[in-house]
């Protein structure tokens, strides 16, 4: 297969890729692995990683850090995922309209995209967050109101490259549906940039979900790896491992993800693809 014989060929990909499904493993088996509440107050408060019975120790409370890595795994890939969804779905029907009908059409809606983009993202994201109350679906609201622009700024752009080519012609001349042109015979031509971009998407918006709960904007009643680094702050220096394995669950995964959409970039780029 072209692709992953491409893909393949960036070790760094392969390498993110091997550490990405370690962590789709982890938020899979977490309920297994360490089943019940991650919440629970499961022993001596402060514990060093390897005593009384706590692998990477425990909090302030007593809850086992590596429960709520596990579950908090869950938490951080299931915003991402969504945040990233609703953002290109939104990107694709802006930047969509706009390169395919060009003129005023084009004009109001990227003058609508300029206005998100002038405000800083990761405090328009505190604002809405705020204002609705800190849940899940709020959280993937922000997240998604703050990353839609860039990727309706990409479609624009592939949309203005294809409407005239010949395939799209013919389509007019036999009659089609302007909605079927853009679905059926625009889109899947510019599929290739826009997973790569969904891709290093969700990487984003999985560290906007951990500043978020950090601050205390997050679900109260949901465990994530930005809450398990906010409770850990205030004793940083007595009790490092409540924030660092979090920290490193983070870095980790984001690291992942950017490399697996370096190495799509280049399976999917046609370019690459023709000399391979």
């Amino acid at each position: 297969m072209a692709f992953w014989r491409l893909f393949r060929r960036n070790r760094s990909a392969v390498f993110g890729l091997a550490i990405l499904v370690a962590v789709l493993v982890l938020a899979a088996t977490a309920s297994m692995l360490f089943p019940g509440d991650p919440f629970k107050l499961a022993g001596q408060p402060m514990s060093a990683p390897g005593t009384n019975g706590f692998l990477l120790g425990s909090d302030t409370l007593g809850r086992d850090v590596a429960s709520g890595i596990a579950h908090g795994a869950q938490t951080s890939l299931l915003i991402g995922a969504l945040a990233t969804v609703v953002a290109v779905m939104l990107g694709v029907v802006f930047g969509g309209l706009a390169g395919y009908y060009g003129g005023w059409i084009d004009d109001v809606l990227m003058r609508v995209t300029e206005v998100f983009q002038t405000i800083p993202s990761f405090l328009f994201a505190i604002l809405i967050v705020a204002i609705i109350k800190p849940s899940i679906s709020s959280i993937v609201i922000a997240i998604a109101v703050v990353s839609w622009p860039a990727v309706a700024r990409l479609v624009r752009g592939e949309y203005i490259s294809l409407r005239h080519r010949e395939f799209v012609q013919a389509c007019h001349i036999t009659g089609m549906s302007d909605a079927r042109i853009m679905l059926r015979e625009i889109l899947p031509n510019c599929l290739s940039p826009i997973i790569v971009a969904g891709s290093l998407m969700v990487a984003t918006a999985i560290l906007i979900e951990s500043g978020l709960s950090f601050l205390g904007l997050g679900d109260p009643n949901i465990i994530s790896w930005g809450f398990q680094i906010g409770a850990g702050r205030t004793v940083l220096r007595s009790a490092w491992w409540v924030c660092t394995f979090p920290g490193v669950a983070i870095l980790l995964t984001v690291l992942a993800i950017n490399l697996v959409g370096e190495g799509l970039n280049d399976a999917l780029n046609p370019r690459l693809r023709e000399r391979s």
